[in-house]
């Protein structure tokens, strides 16, 4: 009986173009891998790895599995990029993203630029703009995370934290946005901290500048900016649980709807603003691609979950016909469920706000120009009366997303200051 590496052919040529895989015999590459999207540039391999998907991008100067054995299945990694030990599937990690032993990292997510986490870190259809840092032993599963300006200045999640994305009614219209997207990727707003042995309950929406202070359990939208927030404790009380009830299902779907639209404009960002930076990179259109794939991904979940909680809420209306005052908001909500879908599946966005865009556009490509700094530079070289055009230009797609979708439920009265 022969014994040898099923891969043995694959890892030798992964050798002979330059790849470092210090203990060839460990490693397993799956068939479907294409070895021409794995660089032979600084890239490194340790022991016990293992490359799978047909979709794998490996960049330049990435470090696959230094601190334990790592699979990769379907992901995009940008250039130095540093998985170091665990699970990531359908993801894509931008240059300098970084994950430490124990991660899971699952469908849907995005670790912009020099994000990452430490070790035992679990996320999935989860965003992390430049900079955000996650601590360890952390379940952040269906976020937005925005915030900060440097990797000296950025948002982070303490140790021990949790999002809580999973309802007793079996819900996961949980996505809770921590920042937005306008005025996230500009890069100058003031970072947020999540203090450890906390949590929140999805779906919320925090604002910039917030500290969370350690071991709090957030339950209410924090829109305020700059604050310190402390948490409230729970009354020690046992009353009656009514089922599918949902009593706040205004602020649930209002917030899933914000998510959505939020979504939309960071899709629009990628495709004006930073497709352009990707294809400088190597494999940079493999990686934009991933990119956009994640959003739709990330697009397509929100929904679903969305037309889950209506089809519940149809049954709620049977099951609680004394509860008229939210009876009528159930019933739009149920009818509303495709067109809704229909709202953020369109290909709308592209021509709304146009003059706002295509000002914002001219402006950055005038200062493109012999300009060969990479995206980060960039977008944080822009003076605020550029920013503030692409601001507008973004909010004005998560406004018009989200008036059109709430104008299908006017009984709930969504977005009303």
């Amino acid at each position: 009986m022969e014994l040898g590496a099923r891969s043995f052919d694959k890892i030798v040529k992964l050798v002979n173009k330059g790849v470092d895989i210090p203990n060839p015999a460990t490693i397993d590459i799956g068939k479907d891998v294409e070895l021409e999207r794995i660089s032979g540039n600084g890239v490194k391999i340790f022991p016990g790895c293992r490359i799978y998907g047909e979709k794998t991008v490996i960049s330049a100067g990435a470090q696959i599995g230094y601190e334990g054995p790592v699979t990769i299945d379907d992901c995009q990694i940008g250039q130095n990029v540093e998985l170091k030990g665990g699970y990531f599937n359908k993801a894509v990690f931008l240059e300098k993203a970084n994950m430490g032993l124990g991660a899971h990292v699952r469908e849907g997510s995005i670790l912009e630029e020099e994000s990452g986490g430490a070790h035992c870190v679990g996320l999935k259809q989860t965003i992390l703009f430049p900079f955000v840092t996650l601590g360890s032993l952390i379940n952040f599963c269906d976020c937005l995370m925005a915030g900060g300006t440097s990797r000296k200045d950025h948002s982070e999640v303490g140790s021990s934290y949790i999002h809580f994305n999973f309802t007793p009614d079996g819900d996961k219209t949980t996505a809770s946005l921590i920042g937005d997207v306008p005025r996230g990727v500009m890069l100058n707003q003031p970072p947020i901290f999540l203090g450890g042995q906390g949590g929140m309950v999805g779906p919320l929406r925090v604002g910039y500048g917030n500290i969370i202070a350690a071991g709090a359990i957030l339950r209410k939208d924090i829109t305020e900016e700059n604050k310190l927030i402390f948490g409230r404790g729970m009354s020690n009380a046992i009353i009656d649980f009514n089922p599918r009830s949902y009593p706040s299902i205004s602020r649930v779907v209002g917030n899933n709807i914000l998510y959505l639209a939020n979504l939309v404009a960071l899709e629009q960002w990628y495709t004006h603003v930073r497709q352009p930076f990707f294809k400088k990179q190597e494999f940079g259109d493999l990686i934009y691609a991933g990119a956009i794939d994640k959003l739709l991904l990330a697009k397509k979940e929100r929904i679903k979950r969305l037309q889950d909680m209506a089809d519940k809420a149809k049954v709620s209306v049977e099951k609680y016909p004394d509860k008229k005052q939210s009876i009528t908001g159930k019933k739009e909500f149920y009818a509303a469920a495709d067109r809704i879908r229909e709202v953020f599946t369109g290909t709308s966005a592209g021509s709304l706000s146009k003059e706002l865009r295509d000002s914002f556009l001219a402006a950055i490509n005038t200062r493109k120009q012999d300009n060969d700094k990479n995206y980060i530079e960039f977008i944080k070289s822009l003076p605020v009366d550029v920013s503030s055009v692409g601001v507008k230009w973004l909010e004005a797609i998560i406004d018009s997303h989200c008036s059109e979708a709430s104008s299908f439920m006017p009984s709930l009265n969504l977005f009303n200051k």
